[in-house]
């Protein structure tokens, strides 16, 4: 019933059979980076197996620049916004397209877009500077600064540290809590349900979690005696001059200069409606910024820390974030690399013999955004869309980090990609393009039906009948209502809203005396509600 994480979903693609696409265009002819100091006392383990040369990616900006106008041509997104660092600079930032398709305004570099799942490695960094000051460490345990924590395992609630729910290694499921968000239960409200959730094996599983980082960081803002957004403003964006992002979504909607989001209708992209309000979960998705402050982030991170010859976060702080912590995809073959995840942030190995980080983030609302560093090259790249996620951040990216460590595109990046969101994004449930039986059997009377339904994680469940007899289900503080469809007998379906539901997603209300069983909600086999 879920997205699988965006976050694993690129090295499953960089580990997928794909085409080798040939590049062409002059360059100059590769030599040896020119020795320095630091390279020349680095270990073995630091050794690339394929030397970048001089002048490279200066070389391939104008490719990128052309690439990143065939995406926009070729998929037909309202907007975008690229930039690029190297040695320490901002090299290349450009805006492509329109904000909205309505003002038809152009984007630019200062233009703000919604990160979604970025926002979890700029959040560890915010992270990384309350472990420099000593505010927390990030093997504090949770129960520390935050009492009121709890999971449902006393063992784990007494030991679950911050770093292990940065590193989704905590036990909790899949996106645990995301589908509370949706029915528009508030941050404190759904960390508190948390505890309701079967766990897997403590510190041996990976389970993708946005209110498990969201718990991690409302913990660190609290022993910091302040909240999240104004720690990341106080301790991050001030220090880097990133005057363009903030963590509130109330910030983001008074940015006249800023990127609203869109979906595909009929073959064309809209504004979406109602947008995504990520304040629930701000720590883990709810950053807004431009790509010229990102670019900024990045030269700190890939400077250890430091920029602009000021020590914004310690490296001891950063490099734990920034190093393998948990073991976010197995290898499926002997000879494949395994996908890593540290502190926020993916941290991999290249073909080049190069660490990668890395991180990207969608709103089926209307965004998809990614980043991608290579420390060894001092270089990185971050791009940023308005438009539900199809692969295009991710590609754009891929292929710059191809043509820096190899000088051509090594794989059909788009195809692996656009393949990967189109699994990601299909519609679920077990009715999904199920035609209903010939001879299904009436259902009872609505009065049969109607009534209160209670279950301890999602609250509620209110079933009543409209003029005609139509049933209606409602669920929680949001008051989310849809109808029930009849299927066959006591089998009712209906179609979930929300991030979590994708676009055609199908789900059964299935009534058996006093019990409703929801498809949908059935996490952890919570979905049964009680009359």
């Amino acid at each position: 019933m879920r997205r699988r994480p965006l976050v694993a979903m690129g090295i499953a693609v960089v580990t997928a059979a794909g085409l080798v696409a040939a590049c062409g265009g002059d360059e100059p002819v590769p030599t040896a980076r020119t020795a320095t100091p630091e390279a020349e006392s680095a270990g073995p383990a630091q050794e690339a197996g394929v030397a970048i040369p001089n002048g490279r990616v200066e070389h391939i900006l104008d490719r990128i620049d052309q690439r990143a106008g065939e995406l926009m041509r070729s998929t037909e997104i309202p907007g975008m916004a690229v930039a690029v660092v190297s040695d320490g600079k901002i090299v290349y930032q450009k805006g492509f397209g329109v904000r909205d398709v309505v003002s038809r305004l152009p984007v630019d570099p200062e233009t703000v877009f919604q990160l979604a799942s970025m926002s979890k490695p700029i959040g560890a960094t915010v992270v990384a500077r309350q472990v420099q000051e000593g505010v927390v460490d990030w093997d504090t345990p949770m129960r520390e600064p935050a009492p009121w924590f709890a999971l449902n395992d006393p063992y784990v609630s007494d030991h679950v540290t911050i770093g292990d729910l940065y590193s989704h290694r905590s036990g909790l499921p899949d996106h645990a809590g995301d589908e509370l968000e949706d029915l528009g239960f508030d941050r404190a409200e759904i960390l508190e349900r948390l505890r309701l959730l079967p766990l897997g094996p403590f510190r041996d599983s990976y389970e993708y979690t946005n209110f498990g980082v969201t718990a991690a960081a409302t913990a660190v803002a609290d022993a910091a005696g302040t909240d999240w957004a104004e720690l990341s403003e106080r301790s991050l964006y001030r220090p880097l001059g990133m005057g363009a992002t903030s963590s509130r979504y109330d910030d983001f909607l008074a940015t006249p200069d800023r990127a609203n989001g869109h979906v595909l209708v009929d073959g064309a992209y809209r504004r979406s409606e109602q947008g995504r309000q990520p304040d629930a979960q701000s720590p883990a998705g709810g950053v807004n910024s431009s790509v010229r402050d990102i670019a900024r982030w990045m030269t700190m991170v890939l400077a250890g820390g430091s920029f602009e010859g000021k020590q914004v976060v310690a490296p001891e702080a950063l490099l734990p974030a920034v190093s393998p912590q948990a073991v976010s995809v197995p290898p499926s073959a002997p000879d494949a690399r395994a996908g890593s995840y540290g502190f926020g942030f993916n941290v991999n190995d290249s073909a080049a013999g190069r660490v990668v980080l890395s991180h990207s983030g969608a709103f089926n609302a209307g965004a998809a955004t990614a980043f991608t560093l290579i420390p060894s090259a001092d270089v990185g790249i971050v791009t940023l869309t308005n438009a539900a996620p199809i692969g295009v951040p991710e590609t754009l990216n891929a292929e710059f980090a191809d043509l820096v460590q190899f000088g051509e595109v090594r794989q059909d990046w788009w195809e692996l990609y656009r393949e990967a969101f189109a699994q990601i994004d299909a519609p679920t449930g077990e009715l999904v393009d199920v035609s209903p039986p010939r001879d299904a059997a009436p259902a009872q009377p609505s009065e049969t039906y109607t009534g209160v339904y209670g279950n301890d994680y999602y609250g509620p469940a209110t079933v009543s009948a409209d003029d005609a007899g139509a049933l209606l289900l409602t669920l929680g503080p949001g008051r989310v209502t849809v109808p029930l469809r009849h299927r066959e007998g006591d089998t009712f379906v209906f179609s979930p809203g929300g991030e979590s539901a994708n676009p055609g997603t199908v789900s059964q209300a299935r009534f058996e005396g006093d019990r409703l069983w929801l498809e949908f909600y059935d996490t952890g086999g919570l979905g049964t509600f009680i009359r």
